[in-house]
């Protein structure tokens, strides 16, 4: 089923048997397919495994980037903030099929969430932007003009006559507020937002009644029958790579005049070959400019997955039960899954243990302006 892209970067576990075809740490008794298992994996990759380790995090430098990503002073009207496409209380993403722009801009995608963010490796739906790289992503969705348009020098000088940040900022990085370290800050803060407690994270771990029986039947649809786990294993559910699954676009796009508008003008920045006769989102093709990437986007993590609907680069589905019934279907790259009604709810079942506790919403009491005295500038 394919959010933006993830894998865990780093080697495989030790201890590995083979059986029915599966690849299966041994010595743990979590039934995974039939077989005694805390995660299996085939040949080519991981089919399951536990969420990767909280990366290294320092945590004042993140405190200050969470001052920022919720201050809708980094945008240039002043009026939007990392926040406002990427809120706690939606799965960190706005709830919409198609996110709102830049003021009155309306964009062409869906706003992803931001669960486990600092183990991808791909940002965007097309997989434009390094997964190792949190302060370019920072960068573009502050500067870039359908996002939120700021400069970063006049960034630099709002957050210079805030008092409290002007004192973050000497305090955690011995300088005054500029571009790069604001980035890196919030890029920080990026990193704390993490998958907690989702009952097959649990259950991947030894907890054995952390997963329902449907779950559990669920599960074994997913890697067996439905085959969800050609493209999305391992410790972030995706094999961080780009596909063509037909998934459609959202009938606005082509309905909305400003939508395309966005995406034209995005497709020209990234010199899209013919793109004023563009009328679909062609995913990796601005990226790679190869016709065999037209329609190709980056497999999603589906960690949190019960709260980052709707779901798709294009925000189509509303339901974890209509991406099973799209699936199921088959399109032109993909077969039928022939499942039964039971088999269906069983595998929602699944995907809904994939979600953990939801985040803590509260936003932090930002800091005022107050005028610096001329010369301390």
């Amino acid at each position: 089923m394919t959010q933006e892209g993830a894998s865990e970067r780093g080697g495989e576990p030790a201890g590995w048997l083979s059986k029915w075809g599966k690849i299966v740490p041994a010595g743990l008794a979590v039934l995974v397919l039939g077989v005694s298992a805390a995660g299996a994996q085939q040949a080519d990759g991981e089919v399951f495994a536990p969420l990767p380790d909280v990366p290294e995090i320092d945590q004042a430098k993140a405190d200050l980037g969470r001052s920022l990503f919720f201050d809708p002073r980094l945008s240039g009207d002043t009026a939007s903030s990392c926040s406002t496409c990427h809120a706690p209380d939606l799965g960190w993403g706005d709830g919409m099929a198609l996110s709102n722009g830049y003021t009155s801009v309306l964009y062409f995608r869906n706003a992803p969430g931001l669960f486990n963010v600092a183990n991808r490796n791909f940002f965007m739906w097309d997989g434009r932007l390094d997964g190792a790289d949190l302060p370019t992503l920072v960068r573009d969705m502050i500067t870039e003009s359908h996002t939120m348009q700021m400069d970063s020098r006049l960034m630099q000088e709002r957050l210079k006559q805030i008092p409290d940040y002007a004192e973050a900022f000497q305090s955690v990085f011995g300088t005054d507020p500029y571009g790069g370290r604001i980035y890196s800050a919030i890029a920080e803060y990026l990193k704390t937002i993490r998958t907690v407690d989702a009952p097959f994270d649990l259950f991947l771990r030894g907890d054995e009644d952390a997963l329902s029986a449907e779950a559990r039947r669920g599960m074994d649809v997913f890697a067996g029958k439905a085959n969800c786990s050609a493209c999305h294993s391992g410790s972030m559910l995706s094999d961080g790579g780009r596909h063509a699954t037909g998934v459609p676009d959202h009938p606005a796009l082509a309905q909305e005049a400003d939508r395309q508008i966005t995406m034209l003008r995005f497709y020209a920045t990234m010199g899209t070959p013919n793109y004023m006769n563009l009328r679909e989102d062609v995913g990796a093709y601005v990226i790679s400019k190869e016709a065999e990437d037209i329609g190709r986007f980056a497999t999603p993590s589906l960690w949190d997955v019960g709260q980052t609907a709707p779901y798709m680069h294009s925000g189509v589905f509303e339901t974890l039960g209509e991406v099973v019934d799209f699936y199921d279907v088959g399109t032109e790259s993909l077969p039928p899954l022939d499942l039964s009604d039971e088999e269906k709810g069983d595998l929602v079942a699944f995907l809904e243990s994939l979600t953990g506790a939801a985040p803590d919403a509260t936003r932090p009491e930002l800091p005022a302006y107050q005028l610096r005295a001329r010369g301390e500038n």
